[in-house]
């Protein structure tokens, strides 16, 4: 509209005489400047939009790992080194990681699987974890014998993630030393507090590991506010996957 204002005011100036009217003398510098400038605005805000599109899109991908989204059944023990326990009515128990080591790695590979018929201890390795060359030992929360392995986590490990307590268990194993391994385990509300506070730990391990190795992927950790992401541990070096083994896994 207001370009067309500017063509008619010019073409009235020289319907009346033919007379000369210099551009720069009239309002239509301003009118060609507002124009410019909403002509280089728009394409710079389209391109602001679909950015913010995009990292919102990333962001729903990733998700975020708050307390409030991690799962904690009742009825299952909990170790110290993020491990579970669940005695079965047959009397063999079920064990695995838990959903926060399992969300802090995210998708792994399952090593060293051990078969049927094999004794384990206490604190013995379970299986050893991989992401892309990193690694995680994962020790066994009670005693017994081996009696069954969970070999879809090697047909099919995303499904330890979705639920890594009806799908995530690693080894059925019968247990010797049930009651005396598992007294001073997390169960019900002990287990929820507990993981609370293992979850503001992590944050604090994770800025000063982030702060020693790599200050620069702060913002691959972290999403806006100071939340976690999903599977935080994944993107990190091998040198913070270290520092957490000894801090929480063994």
């Amino acid at each position: 509209m207001i370009l067309i204002e500017t063509i008619i005011t010019l073409k009235y100036y020289i319907m009346e005489g033919f007379s000369y009217s210099n551009i720069f003398e009239t309002k239509g510098i301003e009118y060609l400047i507002i124009i410019a400038f909403f002509a280089i605005l728009i394409p710079f805000w389209i391109v602001l939009n679909k950015r913010a599109k995009i990292v919102q899109h990333i962001q729903r991908v990733l998700g975020n790992l708050s307390f409030n989204s991690i799962k904690i059944p009742q009825g299952i023990f909990y170790s110290k080194n993020h491990t579970w326990a669940f005695l079965e009515e047959s009397g063999v128990a079920k064990v695995g990681m838990d959903y926060l080591l399992i969300h802090l790695t995210g998708e792994v590979d399952y090593l060293n699987l051990k078969k049927p018929g094999a004794i384990i201890n206490k604190g013995d390795m379970l299986t050893q974890i991989d992401r892309q060359g990193k690694q995680l030992q994962i020790m066994s929360p009670i005693s017994g014998e081996i009696v069954m392995v969970n070999t879809s986590l090697l047909e099919e490990p995303v499904k330890a993630s979705s639920d890594p307590y009806k799908y995530g268990w690693i080894y059925k194993i019968k247990p010797t030393k049930w009651v005396t391994e598992t007294n001073n385990y997390y169960l019900a509300e002990n287990a929820s507090e507990w993981t609370r506070r293992e979850l503001e730990r992590f944050k604090d391990f994770l800025a000063t590991s982030m702060k020693k190795h790599s200050p620069d992927l702060s913002m691959v950790a972290l999403q806006d506010g100071g939340e976690l992401c999903e599977n935080t541990l994944s993107e990190l070096p091998n040198e913070i996957w270290q520092d957490f083994q000894k801090e929480f896994l063994s």
